[in-house]
């Protein structure tokens, strides 16, 4: 650490923190996309299609 000068314990919480929040989101974002998933399936269950699933002839 001393090769990082008087401010290392600065320098080292910062990178800390940022990599710690990183982390949170990634896990945020993967929570949410499986929440979405399951809703989407949910509604494709009760008979809600997307428009993007259908043919360009039943438009």
């Amino acid at each position: 650490m001393t090769s990082l000068g008087p401010y290392a314990s600065f320098i080292v919480t910062s990178y800390a923190l940022v990599a710690a929040t990183v982390l949170i989101l990634i896990g945020w974002i993967a929570l949410d996309y499986r929440h979405q998933k399951e809703r989407l399936r949910e509604l494709e269950t009760s008979g809600v299609t997307r428009r993007s699933g259908r043919q360009a002839t039943e438009i």
